[in-house]
């Protein structure tokens, strides 16, 4: 008894500070007491499984198989021994070392007889048992693993239900509590790459966030719950594309293989979790040192999974898959031979019933494509062809991967189809993708992939279902933005998602003649952050005027709408309970107020053409469009047809343009540039302007009106107001039309409904900063603000806020009180990261991202004289992410801001001249006169000596 009870102690005290010296010598003194207890003895069953615990432990620690073996084999001798009332533990631990066993050796004869003990266990474990959790937990654990040999979805369902159950009965401070939530996870993780639900997904990173803070450093399993934490991070980012969630998981794998030293059983599994996050993260940036990491983390893991090892057919395929990226890098032959014998190797230990072996048909199929392409054997792409048929049979509709297969089955017969020039594999292939369309859940990454595929191919080989393509690839990328927060962390994944989708959309609706489709798309698939941010701050004026039911819809959606921008806001995880609650309840609401009011039937879809015309009401709207198919521009009036007009450019040209102009723009006020400048605007004139205008003549819009461009890709970057032909007795543009931009017809729209509120007295704040905390300092800030008070104090309630007064929070505070801003100071674009553009203040910076997550009341009319208010993201123009549309945005009807670098002088005589020019007949600020009074004020510039540039580096946004 002395012994046994020492053993135990030291038992305990290795489980709490993993010591393996207690756990030897506790081994030892166990086969001491075992000597002491011979066959016959009342005891010798409880020194049995003693001592088959501690060699179940050495062997989870050291991995050596006969410590395993002797374990089982003791608690076969343990279960004999005992009563028929007192047989739990013993079925328990003798199922759990059988379960062991499974693991290392992929014995089905021990998954299943571990799983029928632990039921009978379960039976003698009735609801009050203290070790009711524990069988709970363990039968589900055996089912799990059942489920991933086999791939039976009854096994994992059920598992789901007793690791919720064994939860309930492992409270806060539980010392079981953390094995209770990661195994949770790990379940509805094995559920979600069979059902594709991004809730169970969800859940899983913050069940297992929530077991790795119940594990701090030092405690024995702190390895094993980085590594799950790690694995449900990557399994998001697959989904959603977070730069964040990889990072983090990387971090977390390489600090569980410290804790996995060598000769720790659980070593390849973590040598190959950190591979399979470099290596995501080597596809996702390109570095290669990442990629010979990887390859050589996977084949150290794979040395430690010989054959019989139940992990080996996932080593195997991980060091395939990492070979088949350096084979795509650096092309060598050896390379894809090893990739397709080692997904041959692992496609026979994962046979029929395997829930991987879709997997590892379509990674062969892969394999041998990309052999055929290196070699053109006709045998190697037959064989692909047939592997990937294989592979979606086991990926049923509603499949996370089906999508993917339907996409690489229809390239398979593609290729086939450009070899053989046999016309069913062409019309298999986009018969395939006629099923992307119907997607009834929320699309993935993988599904707007197939859905760009598609897109791709169709465009590639002149196939009449392209439209269809585009429209359906707009559609899962607005679900699929849906599902990220609004937050500039996610613009990467924005920029990623949409590309050039609608411009190429445009086009094909162009060449297609769907004049009015062109339009819907276009605006669809552009400023899709702005956009997606815009679904919480719809304006709900209509609605709330529609009855009671409306006031009583708008009020729940805004009081939603404000809960889950703040909870965005505030909370660092996109998918913590609280928004997913948030996010149900305002899907529910906006689904209900589609269905309960009939005007209100498409309320936040996309809207459609009859809408968008709407932007045309007080002038035409000119699309400008760049796209690798064409060029073109489209002139949207408020009671006809659009009008097409066909350029002359290619979008490489209008890109070299754009690209020569910024070069120029850059150079400004250095020297002079005015020739070299003449010579861009008369090539924009030529290829792009002239055209419009001639159109627009045609079309009976008579001189001196207004008009709004609405650029796309790089035309945004060019300052298409200002085209002309520069000669003696020629109009330019300037001369001809007012000119506004516009970065979305939707934008514009919006601006005009809002209207002037009708208060007795206007707000106007003027802001200046001379003396920024970074940035040079400014000259003419002071009598810039000089003039502006001079010209409205008399007509308009005047605040000014000066230099030690014209702090970020100052900035912000007026701003909440004011609908009228004169903002002079430095502006600081940037060109890599827009989100981080900003005007400089005395403490600090006023960032885009202070501007947008603001709430002002009714702003009209924002004069932005600062450099570069315009420029935004020089990867993504068309989310227009610059200074001037976060102002416009955040409700300000109408915004004049800056292309590039303001001279301090020029734009005070502009300011002076605009202000004179704004008031109206009966002494008010008009916002809607602000593009005439701008246009008069930069003529009055023409007739004094004042660099072009400077001329024309103002622009106005809005109505």
């Amino acid at each position: 008894m002395s012994l046994n009870n020492l053993a135990l102690s030291l038992q305990d005290r290795f489980h709490q500070r993993g010591t393996l010296s207690d756990l030897d010598e506790a081994i030892l003194l166990d086969r001491a007491a075992l000597l002491l207890r011979p066959p016959g003895h009342s005891d010798r069953a409880s020194s049995l499984s003693d001592l088959a615990n501690g060699l179940r432990a050495k062997f989870r620690q050291r991995g050596a198989l006969s410590d395993l073996d002797e374990a089982i084999e003791l608690d076969r001798a343990a279960l004999l021994l005992r009563p028929p009332g007192d047989r739990s533990a013993s079925l328990n631990n003798l199922a759990v070392s059988l379960r062991d066993r499974f693991e290392q050796r992929g014995s089905s004869s021990d998954l299943d007889e571990a799983i029928e003990l632990h039921r009978v266990a379960l039976l003698l474990r009735l609801p009050g048992h203290s070790d009711r959790a524990s069988s709970l937990n363990n039968l589900a654990l055996s089912l799990q693993d059942r489920f991933h040999q086999r791939g039976t979805l009854s096994d994992v369902d059920e598992a789901i239900e007793l690791h919720r159950a064994a939860l309930l009965l492992r409270p806060p401070g539980h010392s079981d509590r953390a094995s209770s939530l990661s195994n949770i996870a790990l379940s509805l993780q094995d559920r979600f790459h069979q059902y594709g639900a991004l809730s169970d997904l969800d859940e899983a990173v913050e069940l297992n966030r929530a077991a790795l803070l119940l594990c701090p450093p030092g405690h024995s399993n702190r390895s094993k719950y980085l590594n799950n934490l790690a694995i449900s991070l990557r399994d998001r980012f697959e989904q959603r594309g977070s730069s964040s969630d990889l990072d983090e998981a990387i971090e977390l794998h390489r600090a569980a293989l410290i804790l996995h030293p060598p000769g720790h059983y659980d070593r390849a599994s973590s040598l190959s979790n950190l591979a399979n996050g470099l290596q995501d993260r080597f596809r996702k940036r390109g570095i290669l040192s990442d990629l010979d990491e990887t390859i050589k983390l996977d084949r150290t893991a794979l040395l430690l999974c010989p054959p019989g090892h139940s992990n080996r057919s996932m080593s195997l395929n991980n060091l395939a898959v990492s070979l088949r990226d350096r084979f795509e890098q650096r092309g060598f032959s050896s390379d894809i031979d090893e990739v397709i014998e080692l997904h041959r190797a692992a496609l026979i230990l994962r046979p029929c019933g395997h829930s991987d072996r879709s997997l590892s048909l379509s990674n062969l199929a892969i394999g041998l494509h990309d052999r055929f392409e290196q070699r053109s054997s006709p045998s190697d792409l037959d064989d692909a062809i047939e592997l990937h048929r294989a592979a979606l049979l086991l990926r049923p509709p509603g499949h996370s991967y089906r999508s993917s297969s339907l996409d690489a089955l229809s390239y398979s017969l593609r290729s086939r189809f450009k070899q053989r020039n046999v016309m069913s594999d062409l019309d298999e292939s986009f018969m395939l993708y006629s099923e992307l369309p119907h997607v009834s859940n929320a699309p993935s990454r993988s599904d707007l992939n197939a859905a760009k595929s598609w897109v791709s191919s169709a465009e590639q080989l002149n196939h009449g279902s392209a439209l269809v393509a585009y429209q359906t690839a707009l559609k899962f990328l607005d679900r699929h933005v849906a599902l990220l927060s609004s937050s500039s962390r996610h613009f990467d994944i924005f920029k990623e998602a949409t590309s050039s989708l609608a411009t190429d959309a445009f086009s094909c609706c162009v060449r297609c003649g769907a004049l009015t489709t062109a339009v819907e798309l276009v605006e669809q698939g552009r400023a899709v952050f702005w956009t997606h941010l815009a679904r919480f701050r719809t304006p709900l004026d209509e609605l709330s005027l529609s009855g009671d039911t409306g006031a009583a819809f708008a009020e729940e959606f805004r009081r939603l709408s404000f809960l889950l921008r703040n909870t965005f806001d505030q909370s660092t995880e996109d998918q913590s309970p609280q928004i997913r609650q948030l996010t149900m309840q305002w899907d529910d609401v906006v689904s209900r107020i589609r269905s309960v009011l009939p005007d209100f039937s498409r309320f936040l879809l996309p809207p459609l053409f009859s809408d968008l015309q709407e932007a045309a009401e007080e002038g035409p709207v000119i699309i400008v469009n760049a796209s690798q198919y064409s060029c073109d521009a489209l002139i949207i009036f408020g009671t006809q047809d659009p009008v097409h007009i066909p350029l002359h450019i290619t979008q490489s040209e209008v890109l070299e343009l754009s690209s020569e102009f910024q070069s120029l723009a850059e150079e400004f006020g250095s020297s002079n540039h005015q020739d070299d400048l003449v010579s861009i605007l008369r090539n924009l004139w030529d290829c792009i302007v002239d055209p419009v205008v001639q159109a627009l003549r045609e079309s009976k819009v008579e001189p001196g009106s207004r008009i709004w461009w609405c650029p796309t890709a790089e035309f945004t970057l060019l300052p298409l107001h200002a085209a002309g032909p520069y000669e003696k007795k020629r109009d330019n543009l300037s001369h001809i039309y007012i000119s506004s931009y516009t970065p979305t017809l939707a934008i514009l729209i919006r601006a005009r409904r809002q209207g002037s509120v009708d208060a007795t007295t206007q707000h106007f704040v003027a802001v200046g900063q001379a003396n920024p905390v970074r940035g040079k300092k400014l000259r003419c800030v002071a009598p810039e603000l000089a003039v502006v008070a001079r010209r409205l104090s008399p007509l308009v309630s005047f605040t000014s806020l000066e230099d030690s007064d014209a702090t970020v929070q100052g900035a912000l505070n007026a701003l909440r009180h004011n609908q009228w801003l004169h903002l002079a100071c430095h502006g600081m674009p940037n060109r890599k990261q827009s989100f981080k553009s900003s005007f400089a203040m005395g403490d600090g910076d006023l960032m885009i991202t202070d501007i947008i997550q603001s709430h002002w009341q009714n702003p009209e009319f924002a004069f932005l004289s600062a450099c570069h208010t315009t420029v935004g993201d020089e990867m993504s123009p068309d989310e227009s992410i610059h200074l001037a549309a976060a102002m416009q945005f955040s409700g300000f009807r109408s915004v004049i801001g800056s292309m590039w670098s303001v001279d301090d002088e020029v734009a005070r005589q502009v300011v002076s001249a605009f202000y004179g020019n704004l008031v109206d007949s009966s002494g008010r600020l008009d916002c809607t006169r602000a593009a005439v009074a701008l246009h008069k004020a930069l003529k009055s510039l023409r007739k004094k000596k004042i660099p072009l540039e400077q001329q024309i580096v103002f622009i106005h946004i809005g109505v």
